[in-house]
């Protein structure tokens, strides 16, 4: 851990992704916490990640709004990696709120009321976030006057892109489960993609999971409608579910003129639900989250850093959080594995592991690598050949039957067609029909299994080439876990 970035004094890591870590630091001279945002070592050289990291800055220094996060200054480290100074949000992220547990109608037109200032901010500032989903919520606490107020801020614009090239030829990014259409198509885009996000997100809140669990970009280009957001345990208004359809509208011209007239209209449809008694206070401070410490105490330069903080202690998780869809499986074979290695840290909860071979790749919570091997296995063909394939597990047994461990396993096997027959779990109550699809604009069938030991299940088979079939098993206690590791599989040089 570096003792200081800039003239920061660093107190530890708040989290790791692909491009970028973030520190908590002190700035001494404003007697303030800070999230100091540095580029990775190894994209230093890459001049259009190098640019898209500083245009991040950029467009966050444009915005002067409560609801997005704050760039206050910017720097570049000795070895020639840029660096960005931004709000510190002691309060974790929406994602992690409902890994605890959901939140009522009255929190939830908050967070969609805060989120929606802070993307109209952007907007009118000639900035789309193209990239909002629950992880890119970040919750600040305000002091206003003695009881700590959470306030909700937009966060991560590194898939931001200014409207003014909006219409040239983009990067197709973002999150499957919350991208617009046209984005996925690679179209041009407006601020009406971001009002889709956050139709998503509002679903997410209201119904308790996404409106999709798209496995991919290309499934999110050309979605059917979503299930109803109402159900029985969780009744709306027939006005609620046509505010939230309108934002989700596949043709961008039948949604919303802007993210304004959809917050207006979700809090009108909203009006009676809470009028009936079902308000809440809005989020309280949670003070098991991440919190600065004391301000760093002078000590002379040549002494030694501190020793540095523990790290921020998770939210407290529950067998009752929110299942949000998903596919999820287990693996019934025995397979010859050994060795394994990390490949990135994604943050303090996610890690991406590799094959031996460099050719699959899968990023799973970080307490999944309890077992984890890589070096190939012996397809169960009629050739009996030795192919890539990964397993990562929370114990070595994690693919007994009967076993309630979580894990993944990822491996390549010839064939020609997808098979008729998908592969059985006697020891799960329920088997879903076949799903046929695209993941990764490839052919694909996935079978769900629910009321597995544990949790739930699926078995996913992916025609990745001509004459090689892709393999996905999954075991997890959740299907919103599930959905996530399999969102994040991917195959490189097949």
């Amino acid at each position: 851990m570096p003792a200081r970035l800039g003239r920061y004094a660093v107190r530890r890591r708040i989290g790791s992704g692909g491009f970028a870590t973030v520190w908590l630091a002190y700035d001494e001279q404003l007697d303030s916490p800070v999230a100091v945002k540095v580029l990775a070592e190894n994209w230093t050289e890459d001049t259009t990640v190098r640019q898209r990291f500083l245009e991040e800055g950029r467009f966050l220094r444009k915005v002067e709004s409560p609801y997005v996060v704050s760039v206050y200054d910017a720097g570049e480290l000795e070895d020639g990696r840029p660096y960005l100074v931004m709000s510190y949000a002691d309060q974790g992220t929406l994602a992690d709120r409902l890994e605890v547990e959901g939140l009522t109608p009255a929190q939830s037109i908050e967070v969609v009321r805060q989120v929606g200032a802070g993307l109209q901010a952007l907007h009118e500032r000639g900035v789309l976030h193209r990239d909002v989903k629950p992880a890119n919520v970040l919750f600040r606490t305000v002091d206003d006057g003695g009881d700590g107020t959470v306030r909700a801020m937009v966060a991560d614009l590194g898939l931001g892109k200014a409207l003014d090239v909006s219409s040239r030829l983009t990067m197709i990014a973002g999150t499957p489960s919350y991208v617009a259409p046209e984005q996925a198509q690679g179209e041009p885009l407006d601020p009406r993609a971001d009002q889709y996000s956050l139709a998503a997100l509002a679903y997410l809140l209201l119904a308790g999971r996404p409106p999709y669990a798209h496995a991919s970009l290309s499934a999110a280009a050309s979605p059917s409608a979503p299930p109803p957001l109402s159900t029985p345990e969780r009744p709306f208004p027939a006005e609620v579910e046509a505010v939230v359809r309108r934002g989700l509208a596949v043709g961008r011209e039948d949604r919303w003129p802007d993210v304004g007239a959809f917050v207006a209209a979700l809090d009108g449809a909203l009006a009676p639900v809470l009028a009936d008694g079902a308000a809440a206070p809005w989020l309280p401070a949670d003070p098991e989250l991440t919190r600065p410490g004391a301000r760093p105490s002078a000590r002379p330069s040549h002494d030694p850093p501190p020793d540095p903080l523990p790290d921020p202690v998770p939210p407290r998780r529950t067998r009752t959080r929110l299942v949000v869809g998903g596919l999820v499986g287990v693996v019934a074979l025995a397979v010859g594995l050994v060795g394994g290695y990390l490949v990135e840290q994604q943050g303090t909860a996610d890690a991406t592991v590799g094959d031996d071979t460099g050719s699959l790749f899968v990023t799973v919570p970080a307490d999944w690598e309890g077992a984890v091997a890589s070096a190939g296995w012996t397809a169960p063909t009629r050739d009996g050949g030795h192919y890539p394939a990964l397993s990562v597990g929370t114990s070595t047994g994690w693919t007994d039957v009967g076993s309630e461990a979580e894990g993944v396993f990822v491996g390549i096997l010839p064939g020609t067609e997808l098979p008729d027959r998908m592969p059985q779990h006697p020891e799960c109550d329920t088997a879903e029909d076949p799903v046929d699809g695209t993941f990764e604009d490839r052919d694909a069938r996935t079978v769900l299994y629910t009321g597995c030991p544990g949790g739930v299940a699926v078995e996913r088979v992916v025609q990745l080439a001509s004459n090689r079939l892709l393999w996905v098993q999954i075991r997890s206690a959740d299907s919103a876990t599930a959905n996530t590791v399999l969102d994040d599989v991917e195959t490189r040089g097949i």
